[in-house]
């Protein structure tokens, strides 16, 4: 069974659009974005890091009326070594792919809660957006 963040990675990746700017990738299966972690998210060469996102799925709570209902926050952080000119638009794309949809087995519904745009990763050096979505589902029909 797949995971939540599988589910939407994999709905972000069928983006060809998205990809295309995201060349560092996406990310779900890791705890932070770093060259020890996710290799592919950084130069060969400068070793800097490239445009990534990373998924993350911190919280999960009771969502009724179903007693199997739950609400789930999912994170996605998007990655550039500097400036925000991949990650605005890479931003919209994320928004206008998941906002509203269901994706996955179970889901009832995704939906975009909040952003935080224009933000600086200082242990990476580099500049970060991140944007929240809630997904309701019935837990007992995927996993997180």
């Amino acid at each position: 069974m797949t995971t939540v963040s599988d589910d939407i990675k994999t709905a972000l990746e069928a983006d060809h659009a998205l990809m295309a700017l995201l060349t560092g990738g996406i990310y779900n299966d890791v705890e932070e974005i770093s060259p020890q972690l996710t290799p592919g998210a950084f130069n060969a060469t400068t070793k800097e890091i490239m445009p990534c996102a990373l998924i993350k799925v911190p919280t999960e709570v009771p969502n009724g009326p179903y007693i199997t209902g739950v609400r789930t926050t999912v994170v996605i952080y998007v990655y550039q070594r500097r400036g925000y000119g991949v990650i605005d638009p890479a931003s919209q794309m994320i928004y206008n792919d998941l906002n509203y949809t269901q994706i996955g087995t179970g889901v009832w519904e995704l939906l975009f809660t909040d952003g935080v745009p224009q933000q600086r990763d200082a242990a990476l050096d580099c500049a970060l957006g991140l944007l929240r979505f809630s997904e309701t589902r019935d837990r007992q029909a995927s996993t997180t």
